[in-house]
């Protein structure tokens, strides 16, 4: 017979697992490894584990949920979803053998008016999983510039 409880246990500590075992890869990302960034990361599953939390503390950003249309887009858009093509992006972006299958970045991003200050908090939460999860130095810095190349797609108003 199924037991729901036991399965959502076991899935639950299988997930776990998984998150701890990439965000170790990740902390043990050797600074002094050469290759593309992605591979300098540990690959796609420690990237998907910090695109996980980034995008958790997206979804409860004050600064962000002040912006009335992002608030709404939340509502119509999976978190999962959206992980799946965050993830897929920066996959992608840093050298790994990702697709990432999504709109463009102006025509994702227009409707929802983000201004420099949504894109400030946005940066600081990056910033915090990034250090959180032990992300060398030099790859928060290609990180970063890969995301700050989005700047102009993305922000719309001061």
């Amino acid at each position: 017979m199924f037991n729901a409880r036991s399965f959502m246990k076991s899935a639950a500590l299988a997930a776990l697992t998984i998150c701890l075992l990439g965000a170790a890869e990740v902390r043990a990302a050797d600074p002094q490894r050469s290759g593309s960034l992605y591979e300098r990361l540990g690959g796609a599953y420690p990237i998907s584990v910090v695109v996980d939390r980034f995008i958790e503390l997206l979804l409860v950003n004050d600064v962000l949920n002040a912006n009335p249309a992002i608030r709404a887009a939340r509502d119509r858009v999976p978190a999962a979803g959206l992980k799946f093509h965050v993830t897929a992006l920066v996959c992608q972006q840093t050298g790994g053998p990702c697709k990432y299958t999504g709109r463009g970045m102006k025509d994702s991003h227009a409707h929802l008016h983000i201004g420099e200050k949504e894109w400030q908090a946005m940066l600081a939460d990056f910033r915090r999983v990034l250090n959180n999860f032990g992300v060398p130095a030099k790859e928060q810095q290609e990180l970063i510039a890969i995301v700050e190349s989005t700047k102009k797609d993305i922000v719309i108003r001061n």
